[in-house]
């Protein structure tokens, strides 16, 4: 290659060179964030933008998620049996875990006292029979002048007195179970109510008496025998203070229990409690829950779902990522999305995180999205544009 030409093809690259050189430092840099109170704007060709996740707000489909509650007899169709007379048991009827009808005796108690309770509900029929034909005698003789008015009036004050010592001797007799006053000492305890015998604290031989009904002292004086009905359940639930405003009774409740992976048992909620426990922060809520299998069992813990009502949904807000929330100056902030590259700092007012995810009752409506990555950032720009 000779001079001329060597010269030639220099000058060629160094004027593509410069004009690459040119071209590359009228290249714009992308513009910054701007940031007006609480809205940060990011240009198109942002690179920050990248760093940024937004997610729709979903409307509430759970009203508690994820509470621990704890299963127990349902008091409706629980009797707890105690002796109502002190005595020896002599044998036991009622085996645990066997169905039994009303009325079905349970145990027999040789007891002193229900003998005692017999001989005075037949003293009290001798003394009313006298009673009676005293008075009788009485006004027959009155009538025949054999007798004075006094005489009479005090034979109808002893048949009086003979007919309430008979009324309370028979109720007293009554309320032992017992209805005619007979010759033995054997008292038959018996149920109250229709259902299963699922607890039972008596042996034979055993010494019982009445004072064992003790309702300050249960952990020392047990019923003699539980019976209850163990295909409904109650359960009680520790739900937090924050919740309250969309429970209400009537909602349905899917309960879980590690005894039994992947089934779900419906229930309700019955009865919201009054008062908060001022340790917890909770509300003691009870529901029943069915138990055909009688799968299911009394003191068992499980686990159980609100579900929401679908009329309620609006009033019950909704649900977003718990890192989407943050805190300042005692507040709660979420960022909203109002267009591509548009955010605003928003209030919000929630409840309990559970699950991941956080309820939103006021500041964040259905469909809107939300910044779940990259809160931090746009906060240090919303703060950054404040001091400025």
């Amino acid at each position: 290659m000779n001079t001329r030409k060597f010269m030639r093809v220099c000058g060629l690259l160094a004027a593509i060179g410069s004009a690459g050189c040119h071209q590359e430092a009228e290249t714009p840099e992308p513009a910054g964030p701007r940031v007006e109170g609480d809205k940060v704007a990011f240009a198109a060709d942002s690179p920050q933008l990248a760093s940024l996740t937004v997610e729709s707000a979903a409307p509430r489909k759970m009203a508690v998620t994820n509470v621990t509650g704890r299963l127990y007899w349902d008091d409706d169709l629980t009797v707890r049996v105690f002796t109502p007379v002190a005595g020896r048991v002599t044998s036991i009827l009622g085996e645990l875990g066997k169905p039994v009808s009303a009325g079905a005796p349970l145990a027999e108690i040789d007891s002193p006292d229900f003998g005692q309770a017999q001989a005075d509900a037949r003293t009290a029929d001798g003394n009313l029979r006298l009673a009676d034909e005293a008075l009788a005698r009485a006004k027959e003789l009155f009538e025949h002048g054999a007798a004075a008015q006094k005489d009479v009036e005090s034979a109808t004050a002893a048949e009086i007195a003979a007919v309430a010592e008979r009324d309370r001797s028979q109720a007293k007799l009554a309320l032992y179970g017992g209805s005619s006053p007979g010759g033995q000492e054997v008292y038959v305890l018996r149920s109250p109510v229709a259902g299963v015998v699922v607890e039972r604290n008596i042996n034979p031989g055993q010494e019982v008496r009445s004072d064992q009904m003790l309702a300050n002292a249960p952990n020392l004086f047990a019923p003699l025998f539980v019976v209850s009905d163990p295909t409904r359940l109650w359960l009680q639930l520790d739900v937090a203070e924050s919740d309250l405003q969309v429970l209400q009774p009537g909602l349905p409740l899917r309960v879980y229990s590690q005894a039994f992976p992947g089934r779900v048992f419906s229930g309700t909620v019955e009865v919201i409690g009054d008062s908060l426990d001022p340790a917890t922060r909770t509300v003691q809520v009870r529901g029943s829950v069915g138990n055909p299998e009688k799968l299911l069992k009394a003191e068992m813990y499980v686990r159980a779902d609100v579900v929401m009502d679908t009329a309620e949904t609006a009033r019950a807000a909704v649900e977003i990522p718990a890192r989407s929330v943050f805190m300042r100056d005692n507040k709660y902030y979420v960022f909203v999305e109002q267009s591509p590259g548009q955010y605003l700092r928003q209030p919000v007012t929630v409840g309990a995180q559970q699950d991941g995810k956080v309820p939103v009752f006021e500041g964040v409506s259905p469909g809107q999205r939300v910044v779940t990555y990259g809160c931090l950032l746009l906060e240090s720009l919303v703060e950054s544009g404040e001091r400025s």
